[in-house]
């Protein structure tokens, strides 16, 4: 077998615990310490771990007060986003002494294609641990880093070795790197297609890999076709230094549940003023409102709306949320709304992933 489509060198570089560890640096007392960065008070929400708090099972998105119960020597800290943007700038200079092709996902992690390179390297793997060396001398912070021939093993493999690791999955390595791999481990995977996945038997990437494309579509939807050509090693997505948003949104959580929807219509209206404030910042507009409701059991609910033209104007915004808030009666209630706006006007029409499988047979410099 052999591939039609270009090999490349993609780095995936990933902080560890980049908001915990922040907050570490530019406080020494706290190094060592457990914490948390957000989910103070009864209502909040953790932001980020360190790993000495993540050794005793906290993590993001979780409520401070179970995190609270589960380390009770916890230590919460308030989210600081200009220095964690301002920490990010640096590194990302960084990244771009090496490469043009720098692909951010968000403050903390991004894509390098080192194909090509302003070093004249051939190894993307020495690359990789340069960068690396350098954030930890310049500004103080470890990372991982994953290294292959397409962005999805990249990603999978800077989980590998954290913290403070990295992994090079080598051409002819990656069919028996996927065919090994946890399902739960696949980028994309969340725990509830995991679980799904376990009920029919699948547990690893080769058990993936001996479903049929026909079977996939069946079970798993849309996403089967990508299930499909993932664990085949198929991903032909190129880094993108100029990454377009496709959606935006804010949310709030409430110090208190909220069961009438008078008191969610004021509440909506600030979250619809922030909403048009970011798209007139960005420049964009949207046609679809999707109306987040999280109740106070934690269970979620979204409800979309998708207009014939685009709108950024905040008053509309509001009058479409507010649809979809009186579209179906609450099932209880309610502890965080948010309005976020997708098919924006920056959306282009993603190219066609090829069909062609990695070759064990492949040499390729890493």
């Amino acid at each position: 077998m052999s591939t039609n489509f270009p090999l490349r060198k993609i780095i995936h570089v990933d902080m560890d615990a980049f908001y915990a560890s922040v907050e570490q640096l530019d406080n020494p007392e706290l190094k060592g310490k457990a914490i948390a960065v957000g989910g103070g008070g009864k209502r909040g929400v953790i932001s980020a771990a360190s790993y000495e708090a993540r050794k005793f099972g906290v993590k993001s998105a979780m409520s401070g007060s179970l995190a609270i119960k589960l380390c009770p020597h916890l230590i919460f800290v308030k989210t600081n986003f200009e220095r964690y943007t301002e920490i990010s700038k640096k590194i990302r200079k960084i990244f771009h002494d090496y490469t043009d092709l720098v692909e951010p996902l968000s403050l903390d992690e991004a894509y390098l294609d080192v194909t090509v390179n302003k070093k004249g390297n051939p190894s993307a793997s020495k690359i990789a641990e340069e960068i690396r060396t350098r954030i930890l001398e310049e500004v103080g912070l470890t990372a991982s880093a994953g290294i292959s021939i397409n962005k999805f093993i990249a990603k999978v493999a800077s989980d590998y070795n954290k913290p403070n690791g990295q992994k090079t999955v080598n051409p002819e390595e990656v069919l028996e790197f996927l065919e090994q791999l946890d399902i739960r481990k696949f980028y994309g995977v969340g725990k509830v297609t995991a679980e799904k996945m376990y009920q029919k038997g699948i547990f690893t990437g080769l058990d993936l890999k001996n479903k049929s494309l026909e079977y996939l579509d069946k079970n798993f939807g849309k996403s089967g076709r990508y299930y499909y050509h993932i664990v085949r090693g198929i991903q032909n997505s190129e880094v993108k230094p100029d990454r377009i948003r496709k959606s935006l949104a804010a949310e709030r959580t409430f110090s208190e549940n909220l069961s009438s929807e008078i008191f969610m219509l004021e509440k909506l209206k600030h979250i619809a003023d922030e909403v048009s404030r970011r798209l007139l910042k960005s420049k964009v507009a949207g046609k679809t409102v999707t109306l987040k409701i999280k109740y106070s059991d934690f269970t979620l609910q979204t409800r979309s709306k998708t207009l014939p033209y685009y709108i950024s104007d905040k008053d509309v915004i509001l009058e479409i949320a507010q649809q979809l808030l009186y579209q179906e009666t609450l099932n209880n209630s309610v502890r965080l709304l948010g309005i976020s706006m997708s098919s924006l006007n920056t959306e282009k029409k993603e190219k066609p992933q090829p069909t062609a499988s990695v070759s064990v047979q492949l040499k390729f410099e890493f």
